[in-house]
């Protein structure tokens, strides 16, 4: 969940979803109006071929659909087996999906500290929270740039635990040429409205190389059946919405460009931000392509600037206000334990990054970030 204000007519959005569907509404209204004539609105072509389309975006052999990003990541566990009497190591700040998920999965959270520069999960902090039971180890690609996969691959092998993605926030991203999925057993991804790739409404998917585990994937999702009335295990109706995956297919071929105009934008705020001392502008990890689903600064006195932004008309927003160990029904010892998640949620503001931005946009939300940092 992220804090924004209410939408002004003459505001800068976090997000404008209404520009990125009026470029390509040509393409997608027809097909949308199409479906519902034929009253296909279950399964059928555009499901399949949006799987195949988003494979091979991701260099991956098999994509499963899904209902949503949270049913993703617990689909993609209880594939590989992972349930009660599994710990999975999980990072402190990360949206509260991919815990939830964890648990719903029937397996325990325990959490894992980011590094204080990238805000990715720190494999040191996870090397220090495997347990006798940890199965798996969950790395969170966040902000649009993956984690440091061959570090946590390492500490997956050394004590035998599965690695696993979520890449809801790192489409088209790469570390080192390889993209999500390619580390790990599986990644799991959100097309929540508001993520690079957005649908209409909710939609997610798991990709990965292993047939067996796409296999159970695909039958889970469908009440635990490959085939109509053959249900070989207990499973949950989490199917990728045609409409949705009619939405998703068409705008797939612009994602390449879409990524290209949040770097430019980022590239923009890197210009106007940087050699402000009450500012600290986002770093990128060595060896990742970053795909700036979020433009994060840190800054002190975080809810009076949040607020003067707001106020100015900007919407800004705050990724997230809580670390997951402290939310009440996660908690995982006191205020403390985990200081680089906890200083972060302190500090964290998210600026508006998105597809169509203008750089006279750009250039009044610095300006406006700057007098207020000031001030």
């Amino acid at each position: 969940m992220v804090l924004i204000a209410p939408t002004r007519p003459t505001e800068i959005p976090l997000v404008d979803l209404a520009l990125q569907h009026r470029e390509i509404a040509a393409d997608i209204v027809p097909t949308l109006l199409r479906l519902m004539a034929d009253g296909r609105f279950i399964g059928g072509s555009e499901v399949s071929d949006f799987e195949s389309a988003f494979a091979a975006f991701s260099h991956r052999l098999g994509c499963v659909g899904v209902g949503n990003g949270t049913d993703a990541v617990e689909l993609m566990l209880r594939a590989a087996g992972i349930g009660p009497g599994d710990d999975v190591v999980v990072p402190a700040n990360t949206f509260v999906a991919t815990v939830a998920a964890v648990v719903r999965a029937g397996a325990h959270p325990v959490f894992a500290d980011c590094d204080p520069v990238h805000h990715l999960i720190d494999p040191e902090s996870v090397s220090e929270s495997i347990t006798p039971r940890t199965r798996a180890i969950m790395a969170v690609h966040l902000y649009g740039q993956m984690a440091p996969m061959e570090r946590l691959a390492a500490v997956a092998e050394a004590h035998g635990a599965l690695l696993f993605e979520d890449a809801a926030q790192a489409h088209g991203a790469t570390r080192y040429g390889r993209t999500p999925g390619t580390w790990g057993r599986a990644a799991a991804t959100s097309f929540y409205p508001g993520k690079n790739l957005g649908a209409y409404g909710d939609g997610g998917a798991v990709t990965t190389d292993n047939a067996e585990l796409a296999s159970r994937v695909r039958a889970l999702r469908n009440h635990g059946g490959n085939g109509r009335y053959d249900h070989r295990m207990i499973g949950w109706n989490s199917r990728l919405d045609t409409l949705q995956a009619a939405v998703l297919l068409a705008k797939l071929p612009h994602l390449q460009e879409w990524n290209d105009q949040r770097v430019q934008a980022a590239r923009t705020y890197d210009k106007l931000l940087a050699g402000h001392d009450g500012i600290r502008l986002p770093n990128v990890l060595s060896g990742n392509e970053h795909v700036w689903h979020l433009y994060v600064v840190r800054v002190a006195e975080r809810d009076r600037v949040l607020g003067e932004l707001n106020e100015a008309g900007i919407q800004a927003g705050v990724h997230y206000p809580v670390p997951v160990h402290l939310l009440p029904g996660f908690e995982a010892g006191e205020r403390g334990r985990f200081p680089n998640a906890e200083l972060m949620a302190d500090e964290i503001l998210s600026l508006p990054v998105y597809p169509g931005i203008t750089p006279e946009q750009v250039e009044r939300v610095a300006e406006t970030l700057l007098r207020s940092v000031d001030a």
